[in-house]
């Protein structure tokens, strides 16, 4: 025990006494509720918060739930750009593709007596003559003729004989568009006669007058329609020549 002793008083001498801590724990008096124990927390009073470093409560949310206010407006450029898209053309109009020409158009070939209207003739249409060249070869295939190849060969080689040939004849001049549009409409009676070597031959008289009939058709509203559009007032026989050679093979193709 003095070894104890003796050790006690090297450490630091503080006037610090165990019987002070029944006094008051750590500096804290309980005046209030000298019964309440020390350590225990009082759920009784309200919670605060006076740290600055803690949250505060949040306000109740007064406004309307799932109904947000547009806070967007379109800009002027938006607006124009939205406009704009109102006064644009359909579809079908900017592809070229009129329905009220195409029937216009195949009347006038239907109609070889009919005047032409140069405006429409000279527009690159490209749809009706795409269709009668498919019921063209079609006919053809009815009566066991697969001639596809050929008539688009002969149409291709046609159009550009044409097209120089008017390009020449011609001072205003003619493009490769309108040339294909013209001969490929004219190509509708030509249907009528591989309709009719589905049904009948046309390897007797009848079917070279038949043939010769449809042959002077077609030339003949070529040539009008031509002559209308290129404003070449007496030569339509001149036009009216090649063309007759062009639908003439294809009349071969029907009959043979």
């Amino acid at each position: 025990m003095s070894g104890f002793d003796n050790l006690n008083t090297d450490f630091y001498q503080s006037s610090y006494s165990v019987d002070d801590q029944s006094q008051g724990g750590y500096g804290y008096t309980n005046t209030e509720n000298p019964y309440k124990p020390y350590g225990q927390y009082d759920y009784s009073q309200p919670m605060g918060y006076s740290s600055p470093g803690m949250m505060q409560p949040q306000q109740a949310y007064t406004g309307q739930i799932f109904q947000p206010t547009q806070t967007y407006t379109p800009s002027a450029s938006q607006s124009m750009y939205s406009n704009s898209f109102d006064d644009e053309p359909p579809l079908l109009e900017e592809l070229g593709i009129n329905f009220d020409h195409i029937w216009q158009k195949t009347l006038t070939v239907l109609h070889p007596m009919k005047a032409a209207d140069g405006s429409i003739m000279n527009e690159t249409d490209l749809a009706g003559p795409m269709v009668f060249c498919l019921a063209f070869g079609a006919t053809l295939l009815l009566s066991g003729k697969i001639q596809f190849g050929y008539v688009y060969g002969i149409s291709a080689i046609g159009c550009l004989g044409v097209y120089c040939l008017l390009n020449l004849m011609s001072m205003t001049g003619v493009s490769f568009g309108c040339v294909a549009s013209v001969l490929g409409y004219c190509l509708l009676p030509m249907i009528l006669l591989s309709s009719f070597g589905v049904l009948f031959s046309l390897q007797g008289m009848m079917g070279i007058i038949l043939t010769a009939t449809i042959i002077g058709w077609c030339s003949f509203s070529a040539s009008k329609i031509f002559i209308s559009a290129l404003a070449m007032d007496g030569q339509q026989l001149l036009v009216a020549y090649p063309c007759a050679l062009l639908y003439g093979v294809f009349a071969l193709i029907s009959v043979f």
